[in-house]
């Protein structure tokens, strides 16, 4: 086979985006499989096999988990960058995931689900911003696949995550929660078997090294970083300890703070960087508002595991046209509509190739469309009774539209930000992008709060001004479009 003929090997792009594709597809299926039945887990009471949480502490402790795993990507990036290189840091998030997914599979109460959340957000941070920065590696920068490959491996990941709720839902029905959880440790197991195998044939040698390696004296200095920090997180647990406030309310807190703040510090370090460019400055400072405007998105979209969740348990029609649906069932609408959506979008933008709509202006379609997704939801809940219960159709219309917006930033902003990363952070720029989804979740652990579901008027209030202020940000980022086109140097 000659080289010209392996680059088009699958489906006309490069054939190790393969072996990305079946790994995110198994990675998501355990990720997405245990996440769907997760809350449950949590606030069900003990005799029906859950943790008897308090309900809306279960709902921020699922958004500051889904937070502290995007957050973690940081960690992943760096070490990716410095010190083993994308596909080795890829395979060690695997082995902790799977191991965090086994934790859960065991009766062991509050400590097992606090030992698994530790294990899958180190592991997923190491995962994700590594397999997505090695797609990005497939290709070259004015290469007109690219769009349209990210758009395939998303398809890939929402395939892995579409039949994980049904699989793990089926098997909490038939045997246990803990049951669940192993078969999502058995499908990481699987990816990680295909990526050892596949990868070893597939992916370019040169995601096997470190792009900026550590040096003595720099490794010396992460140590200390890491037992700083280690150090720091000691003394607020033991003064929150001293103060009788040691409470999971009180280090939700102090963790959506830190969620928001870190992406903040991270803009300033590259942008002051001395190994930053003139030119990769000026796509840094561009990629703000792309990340601003994705953070919002992530917030909503990511309240569907949490918010949409409830709303599907408490205020929705559960036995529908002879059809008896579960509540975890609903997560699959969203990589549903996605496998729907990812060809028809894969094949736009090929048609349109130069003349497609620049990322900024795709982005704040997207917003436009994740707020109408909300103001949709408003409409069955108007005059309603607090015993009424609105059509399950309403639920597949919301996630239906908002995941047209899905489809105009995920895929677009992975592009966007291999493209507009300088050299010397690449990995580290993929951290950035999964840092918008963990500070859009980090704000939600805060927000959930404020939904009561089984209340139709604070719900009808909670998706109209989410909606609004959603609304608002779109306009404002397209308004913003001509000065952000220049700051990205040629970039589309």
């Amino acid at each position: 086979m000659d080289a010209k003929k392996k680059d088009r090997g699958f489906f006309g792009q490069p054939i190790g985006l393969r072996t990305l594709f079946l790994t995110e597809f198994w990675e998501r299926f355990s990720y997405y499989g245990m996440r769907a039945i997760l809350l449950f887990y949590m606030y069900y009471a003990i005799d029906k096999g859950g943790l008897g949480m308090n309900q809306v502490t279960a709902a921020s402790v699922m958004s500051i988990y889904g937070s502290l795993v995007y957050m973690s990507s940081v960690i992943g990036g760096y070490i990716s960058d410095r010190i083993l290189g994308a596909r080795r840091t890829v395979f060690w998030g695997g082995v902790l995931i799977m191991l965090g997914h086994i934790a859960l599979s065991f009766p062991l109460g509050e400590s097992g689900l606090f030992l698994s959340i530790g294990l899958i957000t180190i592991g997923t941070g190491l995962l994700k911003p590594n397999v997505s920065e090695m797609v990005g590696g497939l290709y070259t920068d004015d290469d007109p696949r690219r769009d349209s490959g990210f758009s395939i491996y998303v398809m890939g990941i929402n395939l892995g995550s579409l039949i994980a709720p049904q699989a793990v839902n089926s098997m909490w029905h038939h045997f246990s929660f803990h049951a669940g959880f192993s078969l999502a440790a058995i499908g990481m197991f699987i990816g990680l078997i295909v990526y050892w195998w596949d990868g070893r044939r597939y992916l370019p040698e040169s995601s096997l090294h470190a792009p900026d390696p550590i040096s003595g004296s720099e490794l010396k200095k992460f140590y200390r970083r890491v037992a700083y920090g280690v150090v720091a997180l000691i003394i607020i647990v033991a003064i929150m300890a001293f103060a009788n406030a040691l409470t999971v309310d009180n280090f939700i807190v102090i963790l959506s703070v830190l969620g928001i703040a870190l992406p903040v510090g991270y803009f300033v370090m590259m942008l002051t960087s001395k190994k930053v460019t003139k030119v990769e400055r000026s796509r840094v400072v561009a990629y703000i508002p792309l990340f601003i405007a994705a953070a919002i998105f992530w917030a909503i979209e990511e309240q569907g595991s949490v918010v949409l969740a409830l709303f599907a348990a408490e205020q929705t029609q559960l036995h529908f046209a002879n059809f008896s649906i579960s509540a975890p069932q609903f997560q699959m609408l969203n990589p549903f509509f996605i496998i729907i959506y990812s060809p028809i979008f894969a094949w736009l933008w090929l048609k349109l190739g130069k003349r497609q709509p620049s990322s900024p202006s795709k982005f704040w379609l997207g917003l436009v469309a994740t707020a109408v997704s909300y103001f949709v939801l408003m409409i069955p809940l108007i005059g309603l009774s607090p015993a009424g219960k609105v059509s399950p159709l309403w639920l597949v219309l919301s996630w239906g539209i908002i995941e047209i917006g899905e489809m105009l930033i995920s895929p677009v902003g992975l592009s966007a930000t291999t493209k507009l990363a300088p050299k010397a952070f690449s990995s580290q720029m993929m951290s950035m992008w999964f840092l918008a989804d963990s500070a859009g979740q980090a704000a939600n652990a805060q927000l959930v709060k404020l939904f009561e579901p089984g209340n139709p008027s604070n719900e009808m209030m909670f998706f109209g001004i989410t909606g609004v202020v959603t609304l608002v940000v779109g306009v404002i980022l397209a308004l913003l479009v001509p000065k952000i086109k220049p700051l990205m140097q040629g970039v589309n």
